[in-house]
C-alpha cells in the first residue's frame, strides 16, 4: 500500500524531505531552551549563595563570581540573548516545516486524486460494476482527504514526537539518571497501552467506510431522481432512509471515537502523575542532600528541576501527539487500501500492442458469440449470435424487455468483450483494434441520454473537439435540433444545466444525436434514441441521416417497429437469441414475436 501509495508524491520529494529536516532543527533547539533557563536559574541560586562556577548546557566553564556584580548581570544578559535567539530560530524553522508540510500534503493529494481520476478513466463498464459509482466518488474524495491528513501528520508530527522524546529524554538523563528512568518507565507503559488503540479502532473504520459508500449512493439516487421523489410525495421516505444510513454511521463511529478517546486522559492522568513523582523526588534530592538516598541517585539544584519539569511535559506532550498521530493512521489506513484497491485494478479492456489505428468501413461481424456479465458460460446474456451487417445499411433491432438488445451493441464498441466468439468491424476482430480508434469510428447514443454541464456547442463538440461552428450547425440539422436550438435567446451559446435539467427530454434525444453524427463515423448506433420524439421528427431524423450518411452503418434499437419499418433488414431478438431476421415484409410472414408488436402497435395507433 505504502509503495503504490508513495508514488503520487511526484514532484513534491523536495517539501517532503524538508519538512522533516526543519522539524529535527526546530526540535534541537527547542529541547536546549530548558538546559540553558536551567543554567540560568542554577547561576542566579549559586550568585544567592554567594558561589557559583557558571556552566552552559551544564558543562562547566571554570569561571567562578562570588555575589551578583555588573559581571553577573553580564552573563543573564548573555542568557537570555542565547533564548531569545533560540526561540526565535526555533519558531523560524518550524513555520518552514509547517509550510513544507502543507505543501506536500496537499501536492501528494493532488495528484493522488488525479490518479485515481485518470486511473477510473480507463476502466471498462465491467470494472465500474464492480465497484459502484458511489464508492468510487468517497474514494476519489473522503478517503483521498483521509491519506492527505494522515501524510502530514506522518511527515512532521510523527518526525517531531520521536526526535522530542529522545533529544528530552537523554537531556533528562544529563540531569538525573534517576528522574530520566521515571520518565522511561511512564513512557514504556503508554506506548504498551497505545499499542493496543489502533487494531481495536481499524476494524470499526473497516466497516464504516463500506457504509459511507451506501449513504453516497442513497444520496447520489435520491438528487438524480428527485423529481419522482417529489412527484410520488416520498420526500418523509427517503429522509428515513438517509437518516437511518446517517445513523448507522454515526454509531459506528461513536464506538471509534470512544476507543481512540480513552487515550488522551490517560496520557493527561501519566503527565500530571510523572510531575507529582518528579517534585516529591526533587525536593528530597534539593533539601535532604546529605541523605543516603541523594547520596545514592544524585542531588539536585533548582535549575535542574525546572528543566526536568519541561522535559518531562515534551516527552508526555510527544506521547500525547503520537495519539493523535496513531488515530489519523488508523483512520487512513483502510482508506489507503481502497485507494490502492483501485490504483492497482487493471482495465478489463486494454489496447493490444501495436494495435490497429484504422477502421477500414463499418461492416460488423457477429462470430458465435456468447456473452455473459459474469463471465459464466451457464449464464449467457447473448447465445450463439451469427450476424453479419453490409457497410452502410441500416439495421434495426427489436426484442421485449431483457432481450439483450443493448447487450449486443455494446460489444460493437468494445465497452464490454465476448465471453467466447467474435466481433469484427471492417473486417478485422475489435480485440485488434487500438480502443480510441475502434470507439472514434463507432458512435454511440445510449439509452440514457447524459449532457454535461456547458453550452450547446461545448456538448456537441464532445463528438469533435475541432468541430467548427459549421459543422455544429449541420450536425443539428441532421438531428432536427436546429430549429429549437435557434428559438433560444443565446441559440448554440445557451448553457445546458448538468444533466440537460433544463431542456426537455426529446430536446435532449436530438442533441445527443447530433453529437454522435459530428464524428462522422463509420458506424452510428441508436439505443432506443428516439423514444421522447414524435414519430414526425423520428422519420425526418431517420430521412436526414439516410440521405446525408449513404456509407455509414445505422443500427437502430427501438420500441416502434415505425422507428425501423424502412430499414434494410430488422434483428428479433429474444431471451439473448436472435429469432428472426429479414425485412419488414419478411418478418410479418415468418416471425410472430415482430408481427404481434407491430399488429398491437397499429391498433393503438387506431385507437388513438
Amino acid at each position: 500500500m505504502i509503495k503504490t501509495l508513495a508514488k503520487s508524491i511526484g514532484e513534491y520529494k523536495l517539501p517532503s524531505i524538508l519538512s522533516p529536516v526543519f522539524v529535527a532543527v526546530e526540535v534541537f533547539l527547542e529541547v536546549l531552551i530548558p538546559m540553558i533557563c536551567s543554567d540560568l536559574i542554577n547561576f542566579l541560586q549559586g550568585d544567592m549563595l554567594g558561589v557559583h562556577t557558571f556552566s552552559l548546557f551544564g558543562i562547566s566553564t571554570g569561571i567562578s563570581f562570588g555575589a551578583i556584580d555588573t559581571g553577573s548581570i553580564g552573563i543573564v544578559l548573555a542568557y537570555s540573548g542565547i533564548l531569545v535567539a533560540f526561540a526565535f530560530f526555533s519558531l523560524c524553522f518550524g513555520i518552514l516545516s509547517a509550510r513544507c508540510c502543507a505543501k506536500a500534503a496537499a501536492g501528494f493529494a493532488k495528484n493522488l486524486r488525479r490518479n485515481l481520476y485518470y486511473k477510473i478513466q480507463s476502466f471498462s463498464f465491467e470494472n465500474i460494476d464492480m465497484y459502484s459509482t458511489p464508492s468510487l466518488v468517497t474514494r476519489l474524495t473522503t478517503d483521498v482527504t483521509n491519506v492527505q491528513n494522515s501524510y502530514m501528520m506522518i511527515i512532521r508530527a510523527a518526525v517531531r514526537c520521536p526526535l522530542m522524546f529522545t533529544a528530552a529524554l537523554v537531556l533528562a538523563f544529563t540531569k538525573s539518571w534517576f528522574m530520566a528512568l521515571i520518565f522511561l518507565g511512564v513512557a514504556i507503559l503508554l506506548v504498551v497501552f497505545m499499542s493496543l488503540i489502533p487494531t481495536r479502532a481499524m476494524k470499526i473504520f473497516k466497516r464504516v467506510f463500506k457504509k459511507y459508500d451506501k449513504m453516497n449512493m442513497r444520496v447520489q439516487e435520491n438528487v438524480r431522481g428527485v423529481r419522482v421523489v417529489k412527484a410520488f410525495v416520498r420526500e418523509d421516505y427517503e429522509t428515513e432512509k438517509f437518516e437511518a444510513s446517517s445513523e448507522d454511521i454515526r454509531s459506528d463511529f461513536t464506538k471509534a471515537e470512544t476507543i481512540l478517546a480513552v487515550s488522551s486522559p490517560i496520557v493527561n492522568f501519566a503527565i500530571y502523575g510523572m510531575i507529582t513523582l518528579i517534585c516529591a523526588f526533587a525536593a528530597i534530592m534539593i533539601v535532604e542532600t546529605n541523605s543516603p538516598f541523594v547520596v545514592t541517585v544524585g542531588s539536585l539544584g533548582v535549575g535542574d528541576l525546572t528543566a526536568l519539569i519541561q522535559y518531562a511535559m515534551m516527552i508526555l506532550m510527544s506521547m500525547l501527539m503520537l495519539v493523535m498521530v496513531f488515530v489519523m493512521i488508523s483512520m487512513s489506513v483502510e482508506s489507503g487500501n481502497r485507494i490502492v484497491a483501485v490504483l492497482n485494478t487493471e482495465s478489463t479492456l486494454v489496447s493490444p500492442a501495436g494495435g490497429k489505428t484504422t477502421v477500414e468501413s463499418g461492416e460488423i461481424e457477429f462470430e458465435n458469440v456468447n456473452f455473459s456479465y459474469a463471465g459464466d458460460e451457464n449464464k449467457l446474456a447473448l447465445g450463439g449470435v451469427n450476424l453479419k451487417i453490409k457497410s452502410g445499411e441500416t439495421i434495426g433491432i427489436l426484442g421485449g424487455t431483457g432481450s439483450s438488445k443493448t447487450t449486443l451493441v455494446q460489444l460493437v464498441p468494445r465497452l464490454y468483450d465476448v465471453t467466447s466468439g467474435s466481433v469484427k468491424v471492417g473486417g478485422t476482430d475489435v480485440r485488434e483494434y487500438e480502443l480510441d480508434a475502434l470507439r472514434s469510428s463507432v458512435a454511440m447514443v445510449l439509452q440514457k441520454n447524459v449532457l454535461f454541464s456547458g453550452t450547446i456547442k461545448e456538448n456537441i463538440r464532445w463528438g469533435k473537439q475541432d468541430a467548427s461552428d459549421e459543422e455544429i450547425v449541420r450536425a443539428c440539422k441532421l438531428a432536427q435540433a436546429d430549429e429549437f436550438i435557434s428559438q433560444f435567446p443565446n441559440g448554440y451559446d445557451t448553457y445546458i444545466e448538468q444533466g440537460g435539467t433544463n431542456v426537455s427530454g426529446g430536446q435532449r434525444q436530438r442533441l445527443c444525436i447530433a453529437r454522435a453524427l459530428i464524428a462522422d463515423p463509420k458506424v452510428i448506433i441508436f439505443d432506443d434514441s428516439t423514444s421522447a420524439v414524435d414519430t414526425r421528427t423520428d422519420a425526418l431524423i431517420r430521412k436526414s441521416m439516410s440521405e446525408s450518411l449513404p456509407d455509414t452503418t445505422k443500427i437502430i434499437i427501438a420500441q416502434r417497429v415505425a422507428s425501423f419499418e424502412d430499414a434494410d433488414r430488422i434483428i428479433v431478438l429474444d431471451n439473448g437469441r436472435v429469432v428472426g431476421e429479414g425485412t419488414h415484409d419478411e418478418l410479418m410472414k415468418t416471425n410472430d414475436i415482430y408481427k404481434e408488436a407491430y399488429n398491437i402497435q397499429n391498433k393503438e395507433a387506431d385507437n388513438a
